[in-house]
């Protein structure tokens, strides 16, 4: 059987920081004017779901829903022409589907994840996509590691993660799967050492090491 290869999208395959950013600090605008609070702040989150981020920046509880409601409005408006792919984001899912089945498992909005890989052109190549709506319990809990193998019926190939956080390392680790590090994303070499030593510079050297595990 083919293996299964799941990639996480923020850090990994795509650069969606601006589109983030701007949503962010709009709906802190929205919601009673801006706080202090730094890109750096945010940035530094990313990977979390977004109820995680608002109170991680000091947002009440009984608001962050409302601050959530405001910013997917908004980021949807925004994050197809402030969304990049990552430098060899396309060779890698391309190199991947030679040998391997693909899927996509992320704490993003599924469907707006969704629609960002559609406009890239790269949704073909997934047969799955699990965010976080799909979910009760994201990264690093295994749900939708488990969810993902359960919609493609791969639990007898070999599986492995792609992800560029301690998040995607952890989620992998529970769910007994492998899983390559990447540094092109949010955490740097020396964060994910803590929990993994199979680290990589980007999506495609990832590839590579998965392809020659066999």
């Amino acid at each position: 059987m083919k293996p299964i290869i799941l990639f996480d999208l923020d850090g990994t395959l795509i650069d969606s920081t601006e589109a983030i950013l701007e949503s962010f600090h709009h709906s802190l605008r929205i919601h009673g004017g801006e706080m202090a609070v730094s890109d750096t702040m945010i940035t530094s989150q990313i990977g979390h779901t977004l109820e995680t981020m608002f109170a991680g920046i000091g947002i009440d509880l009984e608001h962050i829903d409302a601050h959530i409601a405001t910013y997917k409005l908004y980021y949807r408006e925004i994050s197809r022409q402030k969304t990049i792919l990552l430098p060899y984001a396309l060779d890698a899912v391309c190199e991947a589907a030679t040998f391997a089945r693909l899927g996509i498992v992320t704490t993003k909005t599924g469907l707006y994840s969704r629609e960002l890989m559609e406009h890239f052109g790269m949704m073909e190549y997934f047969e799955v996509l699990i965010g976080r709506e799909h979910v009760e319990n994201p990264k690093p809990h295994p749900e939708p590691i488990f969810k993902a193998l359960e919609q493609m019926g791969g639990t007898n190939s070999s599986v492995w993660m792609i992800g560029d956080t301690r998040l995607d390392v952890e989620a992998s680790n529970r769910a007994g799967i492998g899983c390559v590090a990447v540094t092109s994303g949010y955490e740097n070499e020396e964060q994910l050492r803590t929990l993994t030593n199979i680290i990589k510079p980007n999506s495609l050297e990832a590839v590579k090491y998965i392809a020659q595990r066999g």
